[in-house]
């Protein structure tokens, strides 16, 4: 895991006089719809389903890019926690959207690949992209490195150098137990940055507007059933940590808040430094190559 100096960064971007409203501006982006027809919050937004896609974009990108063996089933089965049977059904999911395709080995057509389609590298791209963006308004800094992420095989190395630092170090959620409680359940996270983004509408000047937390407006926009927006709900405020009025945010703790600020700010430290090394190597490449 990322050691006391990684966390002490984190302080940075927190101080920052505009943290909050540009929390507020991730919020919204986080939840921003898709051209997709897929319910891709219900199917990517879930731990155990994000990490399939997440190991899959990184051994497609390490067999393409780094030397990797080929990005089979067999080897993404052997990566993720959950059983080769789930794991295969998820899979034929993910092809089914068109999310992920298959092509033979060049070297030996008896292997089947997983192609990670560039829909899928945006989706799960997606939090790590608006991070470094995050830090580019902190920073006010031009050019933007999140406009390099623009494009799928950039944002694909970035969640390739993510994930082989998850396969060495473990998750960066685990240090943060009620934002790793709500990533395991369907939609937990994109709940969780809704009623957030509603806390900062109420007392950010500024900030972006909310949108209703209504049971119907919650399920349409994430494409998952009126019950189970409200067991998560329910949930939420039996632990204490948020309340709704049926429309509105009520109550939302702020121990919750202070943790997912925290979180942030470690996921915008830890993609900064992703999406700079990045650059600079692209950067070295293209000179090497004038």
């Amino acid at each position: 895991m990322p050691d006391d100096a990684f966390f002490s960064r984190t302080s940075k971007p927190i101080y920052k006089p505009d943290f909050r409203i540009i929390m507020a501006e991730y919020c919204r982006d986080a939840l921003a719809p898709t051209e997709i027809v897929w319910p891709t919050h219900k199917m990517l937004n879930q731990a155990g389903r994000y990490r399939v896609s997440f190991m899959l974009i990184h051994n497609d990108h390490a067999w393409r890019h780094h030397g990797g063996p080929p990005p089979t089933l067999t080897a993404l089965q052997a990566l993720v926690g959950t059983s080769a049977r789930q794991t295969a059904a998820f899979v034929a999911t993910l092809k089914a959207a068109r999310f992920v395709t298959v092509e033979s080995d060049p070297e030996d057509a008896r292997l089947k690949c997983l192609r990670a389609a560039p829909a899928l590298v945006v989706e799960i791209g997606r939090s790590g992209r608006l991070f470094v963006a995050a830090m580019d308004r902190l920073a006010d800094r031009q050019p933007a490195l999140a406009g390099t992420l623009a494009e799928p095989e950039c944002l694909g190395e970035l969640v390739y150098r993510s994930a082989r630092h998850v396969l060495r170090h473990g998750m960066l959620t685990e240090p943060f137990p009620r934002i790793l409680r709500l990533t395991n359940r369907d939609c937990g996270y994109p709940l969780l940055t809704a009623v957030a983004g509603a806390h900062y509408a109420a007392s950010v000047p500024d900030a972006p507007a909310a949108m209703p937390l209504s049971l119907r407006a919650l399920a349409d926009h994430l494409m998952v059933s009126r019950a189970h927006v409200g067991n998560l709900l329910q949930e939420a405020e039996a632990a204490g940590w948020f309340r709704t009025d049926g429309r509105s945010l009520t109550f939302f703790d702020p121990s919750l808040l202070e943790e997912f600020e925290f979180w942030a700010a470690c996921q915008m430290v830890f993609y900064d430094d992703l999406a700079a090394s990045i650059c600079a190597e692209a950067h070295r490449q293209g000179a090497a190559g004038a």
